[in-house]
């Protein structure tokens, strides 16, 4: 870890905004899956949220860019369950959807806790899920197509989340909570580590300032006696 890559991780860390997320509503094309999450890391989102009916889920490698070492991805296996859970924790949804009430995504304001649902590809965002959303937004458009990619339409809208934000001095202090920070500092300076505690269901050993394990030699002998 050297003191550039450790000060880029804290930078990070110290701007990401715990009260932003996606849904992604059956989005089932890897390669929009792995470009959303790429644009979430980009815009400071730490956790998504992914409507997938299987178990089999995964990012696109070439296309995610490696931001799934970045972000947390949790999966869920309706989009009711999704909203419901969001809603019980303070957040509001609002949907990239088309219809009679949608206002125009720059009036809406992202400096409150906001999940931003994102429909399948071909159908859009489903009827359930739009009668659960608390606002419909949309992206206004001057040329002969009515719809973007669904990507893109997100990287468009987490981008002006992110403008609204970052105006509102929300960037200026760290929101995560302390625990959460320790645990993110921790895998991301330690990921071979981390994944070991992972796997023998230990918890993770301090750091010290310059981002490595404060005491090395008791962690092997930890993960010694573990395997």
């Amino acid at each position: 870890m050297t003191p550039d890559r450790l000060e880029r991780v804290l930078t990070t860390l110290n701007r990401r905004q715990p009260d932003l997320t996606v849904i992604t509503d059956e989005v089932y094309k890897s390669h929009n899956l792995a470009a959303i999450a790429r644009s979430c890391d980009a815009f400071a989102i730490q956790d998504i949220q992914v409507v997938w009916p299987g178990s089999s889920y995964r990012l696109s490698n070439a296309t995610s860019a490696g931001s799934e070492s970045w972000i947390d991805v949790n999966t869920h296996a309706d989009i009711q369950t999704a909203i419901g859970d969001l809603k019980q924790r303070g957040f509001k949804v609002v949907a990239a959807h088309l219809t009679d009430r949608a206002i125009d995504f720059r009036q809406y304001d992202f400096t409150q806790p906001t999940a931003v649902l994102m429909g399948a590809e071909k159908e859009g965002v489903s009827d359930t899920a739009a009668e659960l959303a608390d606002e419909h937004l949309i992206i206004p458009m001057f040329g002969m197509v009515q719809s973007l990619n669904v990507s893109v339409a997100a990287s468009i809208i987490l981008n002006e989340a992110a403008r609204q934000r970052e105006a509102a001095g929300m960037f200026d202090q760290r929101r995560l909570s302390d625990e959460r920070f320790e645990q993110l500092l921790f895998e991301w300076c330690q990921p071979s580590a981390a994944k070991l505690c992972q796997k023998y269901q230990l918890p993770y050993p301090a750091l010290r300032e310059d981002g490595e394990i404060a005491d090395p030699q008791a962690f092997s002998q930890l993960i010694n006696n573990a395997d």
